[in-house]
């Protein structure tokens, strides 16, 4: 039967690789798909709600995409933790700390130390991305006079530290095997938006590089926060800083509408500024194997009919595809 082929087209479905699996998201539902030491895959579903998940504002243009940004941490360190929670060691009990945070919480200890790791987190990020390449700019100051150059120059820092991060990362033999499993994600989703039937031969043939990546949207946000510093300026050294973390929201409300529109949009400029996250992703996805693809699937069809998919956007029957050559 002759497919109605669709341009552009986003089946809404996103996910990201976690320790030996993947999540995948659609709407409130997550699934997470994880290999077991044993060689099993154990699937968890579950449904994840954002902060003020019923108000207007996460509906709001740009001011969603910060919303979206926090909640993707949250989520992110929960699918991590039940990932890993397979491969700790067995004699691995409750420790002193956990036990104390679960009296003084009334057994909300696990939430309140996941908050923790997470804000943690955000602030290690802001000061390696967002700070440091202030400061290792400002030391050129004594030998540049020109301050919209110094501008350029502290945005070419950041992103150098971005590329070496995610390099050095790279070469963690766990972290290879996290980015085939970020690989084995994207090629799910890319199958299923090409109009293929979810299968492992189909996947596997699929690209491993998309749009709406999140590799993708830590450029863009390097790429705005170059813009904005370079036209926003303050005089004093302390307000500099200040400004740089104040404008943190507006850089990642900003970022998530342009990759918004570029999972959306197939314009030749959304291609054009869209490329480096692309070339980015070839750091941060891998090709994975079989075994890979199939826990991805698995993560998949949890949440997602990608049967109902198909008819309704391709116009025809899963089971009458032909594989394309």
């Amino acid at each position: 039967m002759r497919r109605k082929r669709r341009r552009g087209g986003s089946s809404g479905i996103g996910g990201q690789a976690v320790l030996e699996g993947v999540m995948m998201k659609n709407k409130d539902d997550y699934a997470v798909a994880v290999r077991k030491p044993n060689g099993e895959i154990e699937v968890e579903v579950d449904v994840f709600r954002g902060y003020m998940h019923e108000s207007r504002l996460r509906k709001a243009p740009f001011i969603r995409g910060v919303f979206n940004f926090i909640d993707s941490l949250r989520l992110g360190m929960r699918t991590l933790n039940f990932s890993a929670s397979f491969y700790e060691e067995e004699d691995a009990g409750e420790t002193g700390l956990d036990r104390a945070l679960n009296k003084v919480s009334g057994g909300r200890g696990e939430s309140i130390l996941m908050g923790i790791t997470t804000a943690f987190s955000i602030v290690l990020a802001v000061g390696i991305f967002i700070l440091l390449p202030y400061f290792l700019s400002s030391l050129l100051s004594e030998y540049v006079r020109n301050d919209s150059l110094l501008a350029i120059l502290e945005g070419a820092i950041r992103i150098l530290i971005f590329f070496l991060y995610v390099l050095g990362i790279g070469m963690m033999k766990d972290i290879r095997r996290l980015y085939q499993y970020h690989g084995a994600e994207h090629k799910c989703i890319n199958c299923i938006e090409k109009g293929r039937p979810l299968t492992v031969k189909n996947v596997m043939r699929s690209s491993r590089y998309h749009k709406r990546c999140g590799t993708s949207f830590m450029f863009f946000v390097m790429f705005v926060s170059i813009i904005l510093f370079f036209f926003i300026r303050v005089p004093d050294p302390v307000m500099k800083v200040a400004v740089r973390i104040l404008l943190i929201p507006v850089i990642a409300g900003i970022s998530y509408e342009i990759i918004r529109l570029a999972g959306r949009s197939n314009n030749i400029l959304i291609q054009i500024i869209s490329l480096p996250g692309a070339l980015l992703q070839r750091l941060t996805t891998k090709e994975p194997d079989e075994s890979m693809v199939e826990v991805a699937m698995k993560s998949v069809e949890a949440v997602f009919d990608w049967e109902a998919y198909l008819r309704e956007n391709f116009d025809y029957e899963p089971e009458q595809a032909i594989v394309e050559g």
